[in-house]
């Protein structure tokens, strides 16, 4: 899983152009590789993941412990659809190879949204072994209240890229 979503993360972030001090949340972190690269890239503001796999939760902590450590990262056993974050709380927000197997997109994407900040970007990559097609994406973005909704694909993946405004 790591190296499988590896690159399709690093382009993700590429897309969501996270900032030193941005605030920024992973959904369905796996074993934290998007983290790690992630809190490199955030070095003044903060980093949070959710999965709701204990063993992906383990496996992400012990990746990424010193940054846990000095509190600039924070991952928790959670799901989508009760994110445990407070409203407006972020600037962006990824999803790579996860948004398929959320117990319900919509109310996930509407929960997404609630801890967005306003004019926040949301960006969900994709493999093609994610299973999950990439047309109707920007349809139930758009259902969900994310603006500028479309879609972007290259090599063997895709990414839907919304914002919050």
């Amino acid at each position: 899983m790591a190296r499988t979503n590896e690159g399709c993360g690093a382009w993700v972030t590429e897309l969501l152009e996270v900032e030193p001090n941005d605030t920024v949340l992973e959904v369905g972190f796996g074993p934290g590789v998007i983290v790690q690269r992630l809190s490199r890239l955030v070095s003044e503001g903060h980093v949070a993941g959710i999965d709701p796999s204990r063993e992906m939760v383990e496996q992400a902590r012990a990746r990424n412990a010193a940054v846990i450590k000095d509190g600039s990262v924070d991952l928790r056993r959670a799901s989508v659809d009760r994110l445990p974050f407070d409203n407006n709380s972020f600037d962006k927000v990824l999803a790579i190879n996860s948004m398929q197997v959320w117990p319900d997109v919509a109310r996930g994407l509407r929960e997404i949204r609630r801890v967005m900040k306003p004019s926040a970007k949301l960006a969900l990559g994709f493999t093609i072994y994610s299973g999950q097609p990439n047309n109707g994406l920007t349809e139930l973005l758009t259902a969900a209240g994310f603006t500028d909704a479309s879609v972007v694909i290259r090599y063997q993946w895709f990414c839907a890229l919304a914002a919050n405004v």
